[in-house]
């Protein structure tokens, strides 16, 4: 039986951008809302032979379909979302890996935040945008419909955040963009940045970057 993750941090941890009772609705209901449904579903059979939840819930987020799909991708995604916010652990070191690939594709941090909330606004309905990167160090912009995983495209999730109108909607109601504003303020980029240097892609990839920057602009 899988299990729900036990939040990293109070629940008034990150106040003010997201309020202890955004946390305890997001976590207590919807999060375990995917757990006891995939459990459900799957009735005791994880089709995994290794006995491990991480591992068994990452085969089924890449190798299921359907309803086990959607809720395992969805218990994967919350799993990782919770992971990357920390309200001590704001800064990002443009010294670092991850700083130098951010300021040669994108020409800054503050650019990248920009292309950051413009793509998390044009994702129409529910759903998630994340920053992924390939094994050669180049990262990019994912925005996913629904419970649809980066994991599937073969690509490295630094950063996932949450588009469905749970992750926001208590303290912001239709304010999407407030919401995104918040949210970067309250990023775990010494995680996001350590994501990236585990891939251990040789050098940051410079080439074609007028190219990528004119299809985030």
């Amino acid at each position: 039986m899988f299990t729900l993750m036990k939040l990293p941090y109070a629940y008034d941890a990150l106040e003010p951008a997201l309020s202890a009772e955004t946390l305890e609705y997001h976590h207590d209901k919807h999060h375990r809302g995917y757990v006891d449904k995939l459990n459900e579903l799957l009735d005791g059979d994880l089709g995994d032979s290794e006995g491990n939840q991480a591992r068994a819930l990452k085969n089924l987020v890449l190798n299921s379909a359907g309803e086990i799909y959607h809720n395992a991708a969805q218990i994967w995604n919350h799993d990782f979302y919770w992971n990357s916010l920390n309200p001590t652990k704001k800064s990002l070191s443009t010294a670092g890996a991850l700083g130098g690939v951010i300021n040669t594709q994108f020409g800054s941090f503050q650019a990248l935040k920009d292309s950051f909330v413009r793509t998390a606004m044009r994702l129409f309905g529910s759903g998630w945008l994340w920053l992924t990167a390939d094994n050669t160090g180049v990262i990019e912009l994912l925005p996913a419909a629904n419970a649809d995983n980066a994991l599937r495209l073969g690509v490295t999730p630094l950063l996932a955040c949450d588009m469905w109108e749970h992750a926001y909607y208590i303290d912001y109601r239709n304010g999407r963009e407030a919401y995104l504003h918040a949210f970067w303020d309250i990023v775990d980029w010494p995680t996001v940045a350590q994501r990236f240097a585990d891939i251990g892609a040789a050098t940051p990839v410079t080439k074609n970057v007028a190219q990528h920057r004119r299809a985030h602009s």
